[in-house]
């Protein structure tokens, strides 16, 4: 678990308040950045998946209909599951592509993009993987180094959840709530 002395730096390290970073904590993993099985909270992201192929000139069609589940165009086409089923889809995926799969996966107590290693600080997307199996300082690590590349310290600064949402979550993030949750998280840990 995260010491809150970790949470005090990477705190200061964004120059934003301690309940900003717990409130995305809990939004992103409930709280926990890994299973009971001991391995890392991940969610497949199947429309990342068939990005990813596209990106290497791999035709997804050609393994449908038989990974239909893990393989569609367009985001919300399925249900992704329950939690404990998301390692084996990865697994699935990984017999597709290794590198497709692993980087259409978020990872971990923040639920970070496989896609975005680099931004959290590993050139080597197999380096950000192992630091996800590690421990949740190393997730926190990964997080704060990801809200400084891509400049989202002013949003958790500023409490401008809406734009954080807008940006961590996606577009559609306000069809969960994204931001509401984030609200309800942080006035519950200031």
């Amino acid at each position: 678990m995260i010491t809150e002395e970790a949470f005090k730096n990477a705190a200061k390290t964004i120059g934003c308040d301690v309940a900003a970073i717990k409130a995305v904590a809990e939004v992103e993993s409930s709280g926990s950045g890994f299973l009971p099985t001991g391995e890392p909270k991940i969610l497949f992201e199947p429309h990342i998946f068939w990005k990813e192929l596209r990106k290497r000139n791999i035709n997804p069609q050609d393994f449908l209909p038989l990974n239909a589940d893990i393989l569609y165009p367009t985001w919300g086409t399925m249900p992704y599951g329950k939690q404990s089923e998301q390692h084996g889809r990865l697994q699935r995926a990984i017999h597709i592509n290794n590198e497709a799969a692993l980087r259409s996966a978020s990872w971990g107590k923040f639920q970070i993009m496989g896609f975005n290693h680099v931004q959290c600080g590993f050139n080597l997307l197999q380096s950000f993987i192992n630091a996800m199996y590690k421990d949740e300082d190393s997730h926190l690590l990964a997080f704060t180094n990801y809200i400084i590349a891509t400049h989202l310290d002013d949003e958790l600064r500023e409490q401008d959840w809406q734009g954080f949402a807008r940006q961590y979550n996606g577009a559609a993030y306000h069809k969960n709530k994204y931001d509401e949750k984030l609200v309800a998280a942080f006035i519950k840990y200031k």
